[in-house]
C-alpha cells in the first residue's frame, strides 16, 4: 500500500460494519446509586451509540471534519447525504462522538485520529472566524458561511465542548493539543458581551443581535467556558446576571422556563454538575426534577402517551422543525399557527432524543421508552444512525430525516450514564475546574 492509498483510506466516508458486541455484561450507571443496567440494557445502550458515532464519521467531511446538520435516516450504510448544510455544534458533538467511538472501538483508531486532526487543522487554519467565534451553519466542505447564517455564541461552545474533550483524550498528540487549545484560547468573550454583563445572542452582518442569553437554558456550558477562558474571561458576576426562574408543576419545583427539554441537557453532557451547587442550585438534580417533570407533563395529556411513549422536545414535526415545550408551554386551544410553532398543539409525536438526552438523569424511566420505541417502531423508526428524529406513528409519519445535534445528546449521554466517560475526559482541561470555582460552586453532599 503506497502513501497516496493509505492517505486515501484513512479520510474515505466508506461504510464500517456495525459490528456485534461482546461480552456484554451488567454495569452500574455512574449517576444512580443502587441502579444496575442489565445485559440487554447495555446492549441497547451500545448499539445505539454505534450507530450515532457513524453519523459523525459518515456523514462527515474528510475535508474539513464539518457535520452535516441533518442527512437521511435509511440510507444505505456508507452513503453521504447530498446536503451541504453544516453545523458547528454537530461537529462539536461529532468530535466527542469520535472520542467515544475510538474509546469503544466502533472505529479503527487510525481513522478517528486522522479525522480529528484533519477538523482541528481545518478550523484553526482555514475556516473564518469572527474574534474566535465560529457560524451557525456552514457549507460542510468549503466552510463558508451557509447563506445568511449568524456568528452564534451558543454554537460556537458546543464546538469547543467537543474540541476541549479531543484535547484530553487525545493529550499525548502533540498538534492535536496546541489546536484544540489556540481554538479555544483565542476566542474574545468579552467581545460578545456587547458592553453588558450577558452574551448577545448572535452577531451577523456587522452587529450584534438585540437579544440577550439572559435566563436558564442550555447557556451554561456558554458563561462556564468564559470564565475558564485564561487569554479572554468575563467577570465572575456574568455568572449571576442570568435570571433562574422557578417551574411549579404538580409537585414538582425546579428552575426553567417554558422551554423545550434538551435545554436540561445539552451543558450537562460535558460539564459534570453531580454533587457540586452554586448558591442558586444544583443544576444536575435540577435537571433530574425537570424530566420527571416533562414525564409527567406527557402522561397527563392522555393517548397516545404513556410509560412507554413519552418525551417531545426541539425537533422536526410533520409541520416542520417545531420546538416543542414542555411543562408551562401547552395552550388550552391552540390555533394552527399555535401547532405550527409547537406552542400548545402538542399532537401525539414523540422524540427519541428527548428519552435518549435525559438518560443520565433518570435511566429506568428513560430506558423504558428508549428500549419500547425500538421494539414497537423499529421497523420504520429504526435506521443506519439510530432512531429518526421523531415519528407519529397515529398519523403514519416518520420523519425521513436524522439531525446531528439529536443524535449526539443520546450518544453522550448514554456513555455518561454508562462509564462517566464524557465528564471524566471533559473534566480534565485545567479550564473546567477553574471555571466552576470562579462560579462560586462547591461541594453539594446531598447529590
Amino acid at each position: 500500500m503506497n502513501r497516496r492509498h493509505a492517505l486515501k483510506l484513512l479520510g474515505s466516508t466508506a461504510a464500517l460494519p456495525l459490528l456485534p458486541v461482546s461480552r456484554l455484561r451488567a454495569e452500574t450507571p455512574t449517576t444512580v446509586p443502587g441502579y444496575t443496567l442489565t445485559p440487554p440494557d447495555v446492549a441497547f445502550l451500545d448499539e445505539l451509540e454505534h450507530r450515532g458515532c457513524m453519523f459523525f464519521f459518515e456523514q462527515g467531511s474528510p475535508v474539513s471534519g464539518e457535520v452535516l446538520d441533518r442527512a437521511r435516516a435509511f440510507d444505505p450504510p456508507g452513503k453521504r447525504d447530498s446536503r451541504r448544510m453544516a453545523s458547528i455544534a454537530a461537529t462539536g458533538f461529532g468530535l466527542t462522538a469520535l472520542c467515544i467511538a475510538d474509546h469503544r472501538g466502533y472505529i479503527p483508531h487510525a481513522r478517528v485520529l486522522d479525522r480529528v486532526r484533519r477538523t482541528l487543522r481545518f478550523h484553526h487554519d482555514k475556516m473564518e472566524d469572527n474574534h474566535g467565534f465560529f457560524v451557525h451553519f456552514n457549507d460542510v466542505e468549503t466552510g463558508k458561511p451557509y447563506r445568511d447564517s449568524e456568528t452564534s455564541p451558543i454554537d460556537t461552545s458546543l464546538l469547543l465542548c467537543g474540541i476541549l474533550t479531543a484535547r484530553q483524550y487525545f493529550h499525548a498528540d502533540a498538534e492535536i493539543y496546541r489546536l484544540a487549545t489556540d481554538l479555544y484560547h483565542r476566542v474574545d468573550w468579552p467581545w460578545m458581551l456587547n458592553g453588558g454583563d450577558m452574551f448577545s445572542m448572535a452577531w451577523r452582518n456587522g452587529s450584534f443581535f438585540p437579544g440577550r442569553w439572559n435566563h436558564y437554558c442550555e447557556l451554561m456550558m456558554m458563561y462556564l467556558l468564559a470564565l475558564g477562558s485564561p487569554t479572554h474571561p468575563i467577570p465572575a458576576a456574568s455568572w449571576d446576571a442570568w435570571s433562574r426562574p422557578v417551574m411549579h408543576y404538580g409537585d414538582f419545583t425546579y428552575i426553567s422556563a417554558a422551554d423545550p427539554l434538551f435545554v436540561h441537557q445539552y451543558s450537562h453532557a460535558w460539564f459534570d454538575f453531580r454533587n457540586k451547587r452554586d448558591k442558586y442550585a444544583n443544576y444536575f438534580q435540577n435537571s433530574v426534577t425537570a424530566t420527571r417533570a416533562h414525564e409527567a407533563f406527557c402522561l397527563s395529556l392522555g393517548p397516545p402517551y404513556s410509560l412507554d411513549y413519552w418525551g417531545i422536545s426541539a425537533s422536526d414535526s410533520q409541520h416542520g422543525y417545531t420546538a416543542w415545550g414542555g411543562p408551562g408551554s401547552r395552550k388550552p386551544n391552540p390555533t394552527a399557527a399555535d401547532i405550527a410553532k409547537g406552542f400548545g398543539g402538542i399532537d401525539g409525536s414523540v422524540v427519541p432524543n428527548a428519552t435518549a438526552g435525559s438518560l443520565a438523569f433518570l435511566p429506568a424511566d428513560c430506558l423504558r421508552v428508549q428500549r419500547a420505541l425500538k421494539q414497537s417502531y423499529g421497523a420504520k423508526a429504526w435506521g443506519r444512525y439510530g432512531f429518526c428524529d421523531a415519528f407519529h406513528p397515529q398519523a403514519n409519519w416518520y420523519d425521513p430525516d436524522c439531525l446531528g445535534i439529536d443524535l449526539g445528546i443520546g450518544v453522550l449521554m448514554a456513555e455518561n450514564l454508562r462509564s462517566g466517560f464524557v465528564w471524566q475526559t471533559f473534566a480534565r482541561n485545567p479550564e473546567v475546574a477553574v471555571a466552576f470555582q470562579r462560579a462560586g460552586f462547591h461541594a453539594d453532599a446531598s447529590g
